[in-house]
């Protein structure tokens, strides 16, 4: 690749060489033009990655625990049809930076102001922050000990569980050894873990659910009504953060398109897979296009395969993802009388259908089998990206990294995916499975608060084909305060945050926010200053 011009994005990060976007038949290699049966093939697939955690936590614990313990859907389907469009946009917007430079988003984040030596680790930490408790790796474990001993475990047992969902971190690992990419292998997995799980409930719910249920249910969707009373904040907000992927954490799954080589992530490289992949050249920083009639084509090309990515298949999927389970467990406490707890949600399905149908007895083995592999695929996605993200930020934004990895990622991938095992394996014995995913759904709510900004400030210096357009600014403000309206209420209400909310009230945390708030106002105004006052030479 060769080019001599360059735009600089953004502070703190090299400017942008400046190329052509590529066909996408030259990046995946096909003859002729891309139609639908290589378009399914070849180019769809990185949403998929990301259903495998949409049809995960949220659509197996969260909603059905939160639908099976109130009087029905009326006031939360229009909180999980809200959600899921509004990821999608958002998704959408952080995808189209990603797909204009080939940066991955906690790469990208390092250009906005102040810099990379906060934007990244913030990025980075957020991710951490929501996903490091482990409960999906125990909710894992929960579903496969009964395929294990063919019981209900015992509250004696919970260790057993938890040693079982930590055995799982090493299966997660094993698979990311195969293949050329490690994006690829996850892709091929998790198609066909998500397409067995759809298939099978929509199955399920066919032979259990009455037609007035689903007509009541998918009609709840766009329905405005209040919540139902008794449904505590934290379990809203964990129903929006969850459902789709992960509210305002979405920008992880963009790591995928880079490297499935949508747009210029072809020109930036993938990390590849330890046996059978080879690692080529991964570029620490970006590459972008220029502006002419070819490229604008091409742009739209690209940007259209992400948009089907995302609405054909992220967004039709999570919404059944979320509606067909929950429906079920819906069904099934109205049938029973019993609703699910805290304890019970992982197997609650299971559990009834050998007492509602025992006539039907693959029903309890297969619904055990659906539960696992709908946990198993949160395992692999989140611990994966996990790894995903320090590697790809330390190995932007240092050199000394790269000299002592010899610019081979995998280097630092696989050790440090050993390491963080033991660390969740040690965080699992903390709390129970489900407050943990639910505290994990409403820290996803908190970067929707922050994050927007930050693509609105990139998005607006991309070349001018790849821009954000008017509405952009709309759906990125609306995540903004939708999913920030949930996480107020979570810290408002949840005991997580009692002592600070009594501190709080003590008048020393008003004293010291009020202090911090001034700091910021008068940082940010002296950083306006200097920029005024100082004319940079844009680097060409």
């Amino acid at each position: 690749m060769e080019a001599t011009e360059t735009l600089q994005i953004g502070v703190s990060r090299p400017p942008l060489p400046v190329t052509d976007l590529p066909e996408p038949e030259e990046v995946f290699k096909i003859k002729g033009r891309i139609g639908p049966r290589q378009l399914l093939l070849y180019v769809l697939g990185p949403s998929m990655i990301a259903l495998g955690v949409s049809i995960g936590s949220g659509e197996w614990l969260v909603g059905p625990r939160t639908v099976g313990g109130a009087a029905g859907f009326v006031g939360i389907g229009w909180i999980v049809l809200a959600s899921a469009i509004l990821q999608v946009f958002y998704n959408v917007e952080v995808g189209r930076f990603t797909l204009a430079t080939g940066e991955t988003p906690v790469v990208a984040f390092g250009r906005v102001p102040p810099g990379f030596w906060l934007m990244t680790p913030l990025a980075v930490g957020f991710f951490y922050l929501a996903f490091i408790w482990g409960g999906w790796a125990q909710a894992a474990g929960e579903s496969l000990f009964p395929m294990i001993f063919g019981r209900a475990r015992t509250v004696d047992e919970l260790t057993t569980v938890k040693a079982l969902g930590a055995g799982l971190l090493f299966l997660v690992f094993g698979i990311t050894l195969f293949g050329k990419k490690i994006s690829r292998t996850m892709e091929i997995v998790n198609w066909v873990m998500v397409m067995f799980i759809l298939f099978s409930v929509l199955i399920i719910a066919l032979i259990v659910v009455p037609a007035a249920v689903w007509g009541s249910s998918f009609a709840s969707l766009v329905t405005p009504a209040p919540p139902p009373v008794g449904v505590t904040a934290t379990n809203l907000g964990a129903l929006a953060g969850f459902t789709a992927f992960a509210s305002g954490l979405n920008y992880v799954i963009m790591n995928y398109y880079r490297d499935k080589g949508y747009a210029m992530g072809s020109r930036v490289g993938y990390i590849a897979s330890l046996i059978g992949g080879t690692q080529e050249k991964l570029r620490p920083s970006g590459v972008t296009f220029r502006d002419t009639p070819e490229n604008r084509a091409r742009w739209r090309r690209w940007f259209r395969y992400l948009l089907i990515d995302q609405w054909g298949i992220f967004f039709v999927g999570a919404i059944f993802g979320m509606m067909l389970p929950t429906m079920i467990v819906f069904q099934l406490v109205q049938t029973t009388g019993v609703r699910p707890t805290e304890l019970t949600i992982p197997t609650y399905m299971a559990d009834q259908f050998g007492a509602v149908f025992p006539n039907l007895g693959f029903l309890r083995p297969w619904a055990l089998i659906i539960g696992f592999f709908v946990l198993f695929s949160t395992q692999l996605v989140v611990f994966e990206l996990l790894t995903r993200q320090i590697v790809d930020a330390a190995h932007s934004i240092s050199p000394k990294f790269r000299k002592l990895t010899g610019d081979d990622p995998r280097r630092f991938y696989y050790p440090f995916m050993l390491g963080l095992t033991g660390l969740i394996a040690a965080v699992l014995f903390l709390a129970p499975a489900f407050r943990r995913i639910q505290v994990s759904a409403n820290f996803s709510n908190l970067p929707a608060m922050v994050i927007p900004l930050a693509v609105i400030y990139l998005n607006r210096q991309l070349p001018r084909p790849a821009r954000l357009k008017w509405w952009s600014y709309i759906v990125l403000i609306l995540n903004m305060v939708f999913f920030g309206y949930f996480f107020v209420n979570f810290v408002a209400s949840d005991d997580l945050f009692k002592p600070a909310r009594d501190f709080w009230v003590s008048g020393i945390l008003q004293q010291a926010v009020v202090l911090g708030l001034a700091g910021v106002l008068i940082g940010g105004l002296v950083f306006a200053i200097r920029r005024s006052v100082r004319k940079t030479p844009r680097p060409t």
